[in-house]
């Protein structure tokens, strides 16, 4: 119960403090997103207007009775109404979310799949070469743009080859090219992460004794170290899972999809304040969801985690004798 309340204060730190960075960096932007839409001479609105809108929207109150009053509602689960289209937020939110949760988790499926194949081949490869090539994948990985990956696989494989059309795709169909983007840049971390786990546990006593027994290379990966080495990997992909948000801006803009990426940029390009707002914060809570639910999962792939959590302190290092046992 100790640490459920625990976690359960940090995530409403993370929260108020990802709500206030957001709303005072927002304040800071230069201009008046009203004005911005109201103030076209063809719409004939008289300043007296202009400024009844303003007072409609709380844009014309002190800048920390807006900040209490967003604060309120954010509590209350009403996200306002954007400026752009008068529509509700929330609703706004509720639309786009499935089609970029959709993507973001067939990403990460994806990229896990790419980071396990990377570090198995890295370390069961026959030849030394070969296991120097796996490795340095991950850094080729890191160093592609996702916007220019997303435009290359479009022609190479639509234009080019012709296997995957990019107009008129069906739902299956159309998701192919855009997780490959978000699996990619993804899959380079936890490669990483996962390949220097996999080092650091094979330099453990116990597995020098389980290879003199005369286990297999691939037995002692898939069934002693693999199991060790996933708890990092496991807490870097739910820290990877909330930046598939950030990527997502970009591909949904390359491939013309729907979703929280897509309503991120005309948000942006419009200067809908209440709308960035509802996205971070929609954010910030997945990626509070998350984490928690990555520190569920950890004891259950390592079972010296539970006594940790239980006791609030690291667990000891097994001896010899019990990882051997």
């Amino acid at each position: 119960m100790s640490f459920v309340l625990r976690r359960a204060g940090q995530a409403a730190i993370v929260l108020v403090a990802a709500f206030t960075a957001t709303f005072f960096l927002l304040q800071l932007l230069p201009g008046d997103a009203i004005l911005i839409k109201f103030s076209d001479p063809s719409l004939g609105l008289s300043p007296e207007q202009l400024d009844g809108i303003r007072a409609t929207y709380g844009a014309d109150l002190p800048w920390w009775e807006q900040y209490a009053h967003a604060g309120l509602g954010f509590l209350a689960g009403d996200f306002g109404y954007s400026t752009q289209f008068g529509t509700p937020v929330r609703t706004m939110l509720a639309e786009a979310l499935p089609a970029t949760l959709l993507l973001a988790s067939l990403g990460l499926a994806v990229a896990l799949v790419l980071a396990v194949l990377i570090a198995g081949l890295s370390s069961l490869a026959p030849f030394a070469w070969l296991r120097t090539g796996l490795r340095q994948v991950p850094g080729l990985f890191v160093a592609v743009p996702v916007f220019w990956l997303g435009i290359l696989l479009i022609q190479v494989f639509s234009f080019g080859l012709g296997w995957v059309p990019i107009v008129g795709a069906d739902p299956v169909s159309g998701l192919v090219l855009p997780v490959l983007t978000l699996a990619v840049p993804i899959s380079a971390p936890l490669a990483q992460v996962l390949v220097r786990a996999i080092d650091q546990v094979q330099a453990q006593p116990f597995v020098t004794v389980l290879r003199a027994k005369g286990a297999p290379p691939a037995w002692v990966l898939t069934r002693s170290v693999a199991r060790n080495a996933a708890v990092p990997t496991l807490t870097i992909a739910g820290v990877l899972f909330g930046e598939l948000v950030g990527g997502a801006v970009v591909t949904e803009t390359v491939f013309g999809r729907t979703g929280i990426g897509r309503l991120t940029e005309q948000a942006v390009a419009n200067q809908d304040i209440p709308v960035l707002q509802g996205v971070v914060l929609l954010s910030a809570l997945g990626f509070v969801l998350i984490s928690f639910a990555v520190d569920l999962a950890t004891p259950l792939i390592d079972p010296r985690q539970r006594t940790s959590a239980r006791r609030g302190r690291p667990e000891p290092r097994r001896t010899l004798q019990e990882a051997t046992a």
